[in-house]
């Protein structure tokens, strides 16, 4: 069946990550043990970065408590001290908005996969013989030299128990369902845990494809083999399944075999949509959305006029990352907005971020559409509705996707008119004990403690990730103990090296007003509904994005009137 198989070397219930920090240090782990700085140097409800021994560590001034963790985002490597301290002392990271605990250094909202490590602190006198005055001790830290050099915690992983005989099956191997295997163990599920994946790699890092087309599905991969092996995840690779029965709780898969289940958890995430002109069979027309398709597309475009069909963000972000190579003879993106992401960012931004593209050499046919795609054989030109006609070697699709839940017709689950998955506040679908998450899940939109949005679909990397730890959590939980969603949406773009960070849900905004210099590249944009901005959208103006997020998880907004009177007030909250 393609699985791998789970590690035999330790017969102990839990077992360590690889890589987490060890329960006995090596001898050549040296302990640091230092003043890193005074009570002083902290503002209340504060936080800054302070050197120790050959690394740096992050302490935190929260409610009257001095705590220390890692200063790195586990994610990309972020500065943490340049992120948001919120109000229950969680730290929001400034570039993709994940969020730590910093009593325990538990990762608790998303991108990302580890948690920080968590130091000893202990405040003391700042003069020997003087009383410790609250306000004005000495912060000594104690920290380990592997745990300053990795600057990231993976949890312990629960093994196998032979005697549990439950089997909990995730179908889909991306942010939501390897985030949710993991979970599991790092929860203490001890029965059995399948992955079933429809790809032939392992979970790997999606949003970088666009982004860098050179990846490989190594360079990108989420864990190693052995992380898998040692947390006993039995992994199905090339071997998507074909249909559900959940009146049997089994799921039939590609070869014929099929796995029964107590309970599942389906995330399969969305296909890419395809053009349905003459012509786009052709060898030459390829979409994005594995490392296999970006090795096809990078190896393709070298030396080829290429057409990208679709200016929202994978269109984007692949035509911005060739034109950065400077290896095709031309590119051209065709879109039916006025602008590049007309629909997600507005004209004005979308605009902007547009000319940024085209200052790279890159041709816009905006309100426009492809007709047909010619060639014998293979793609030779494109055929445009407004009768333009595009040489092209290369026809890259970035028109979106559909959700991949064509396996599920005829089942039990209650699917919209789309084809999402419609779930509850805890992510469970119309059939008990079946969850769902990530790009494929309708779901009511909560942050805050209330609920936003009725329903939404929404295919972000870090919604995904969150989705698959709360299923982790709710699969386990009695029914008065799950977790409802409770997440406030943040994704992130990159054009031309200039990146752009979005909180909030802006679907269906009814108003733009831009702070800064858009022309500059240096700006905020806020988006409202009715009275209040409802998502925002930076570049250049770190943690403007972060700070929002937070404020919307507090429960709090916003207004248009504080917005008018001052535009740099996302900075400032």
């Amino acid at each position: 069946m393609g699985a791998i198989l789970s590690c035999s070397k330790n017969n102990s219930s839990i077992v360590e990550a690889k890589g987490s920090s060890p329960a006995f240090p090596e001898p050549d782990d040296i302990e640091f043990d230092e003043i890193v700085c005074n009570e002083q140097d902290l503002p209340e409800q504060g936080m800054k970065s302070f050197p120790l021994g050959e690394g740096r560590v992050l302490v935190v001034r929260h409610k009257g408590k001095v705590t220390a963790v890692g200063n790195k985002c586990t994610h990309y490597g972020a500065p943490l001290a340049k992120g948001v301290l919120g109000e229950d002392g969680t730290v929001r990271c400034p570039w993709h908005g994940a969020c730590f605990n910093t009593t325990t250094g538990d990762i608790e909202d998303f991108p990302g996969l580890d948690s920080l490590p968590c130091y000893s602190v202990t405040l003391e006198p700042s003069e020997e013989g003087q009383e410790a005055i609250e306000g004005h001790r000495q912060v000594r830290v104690k920290a380990r030299l592997s745990q300053l050099v990795n600057n990231k915690r993976e949890k312990n992983l629960a093994r196998r128990d032979e005697n549990n005989n439950t089997t909990i099956v995730v179908v889909g191997g991306g942010g939501a369902g390897s985030s949710c295997v993991e979970g599991l163990r790092q929860e203490g599920f001890t029965g059995r845990v399948v992955l079933v994946c429809g790809e032939q790699h392992l979970p790997y890092d999606r949003p970088k494809l666009s982004k860098n087309l050179s990846a490989t599905a190594g360079s990108i991969a989420l864990r190693t083999p052995e992380y898998y092996q040692c947390g006993d995840i039995e992994v199905v690779l090339s071997n998507p399944v074909l249909s559900l029965n959940s009146d049997d709780s089994k799921v039939l898969l590609n070869d014929g075999q099929s796995l029964s289940y107590d309970k599942l958890f389906i995330a399969t995430g969305g296909s890419p949509r395809t053009l349905s002109c003459p012509g786009a069979e052709l060898e030459g027309v390829l979409v994005l959305r594995s490392p296999d398709d970006a090795a096809a597309v990078l190896e393709r475009a070298r030396g080829q006029h290429v057409v990208v069909v679709g200016s929202s963000f994978i269109g984007m972000e692949a035509a911005s990352h060739l034109a950065m190579l400077g290896v095709c003879a031309s590119i051209s993106v065709v879109g039916s907005g006025s602008v590049a992401y007309e629909r997600s960012l507005g004209a004005a931004v979308g605009g902007r971020l547009q000319q940024l593209v085209q200052e790279q050499g890159v041709a816009f046919y905006m309100r426009d559409g492809v007709a047909e795609i010619q060639g014998n054989q293979q793609v030779e030109q494109v055929v445009l509705r407004s009768g333009t006609v595009l040489a092209a070697g290369l026809v890259l699709c970035g028109v979106g996707v559909v959700p991949a839940t064509q396996f599920l017709e005829g089942s039990s689950l209650q699917l919209d008119d789309k084809g999402y998955v419609l779930v509850d506040q805890y992510l469970q679908t119309s059939v008990p004990n079946v969850y769902c998450g990530g790009d494929i899940a309708s779901f009511p939109l909560r942050f805050g403690g209330t609920i936003q949005q009725d329903r939404v679909s929404i295919g972000h990397w870090q919604v995904a990730q969150y989705h698959g730890r709360t299923a982790s959590r709710n699969l386990l939980a009695s029914e008065d103990d799950r977790l409802a969603v409770n997440s406030v949406p943040f994704f992130w773009t990159v054009l031309m090296g200039k990146c752009l960070r979005y909180s909030g849900y802006g679907g269906n905004f009814d108003d733009v007003i831009i702070s800064g210099d858009l022309a500059g590249l240096s700006f905020i944009a806020y988006y409202l509904r009715g009275e209040n901005v409802v998502a925002l959208a930076s570049l250049g103006q770190d943690p403007a994005a972060a700070n929002f997020a937070e404020l919307l998880r507090a429960g709090k907004t916003i207004t248009k009137a504080e917005v008018e009177e001052d535009g740099q007030v996302a900075l400032k909250r």
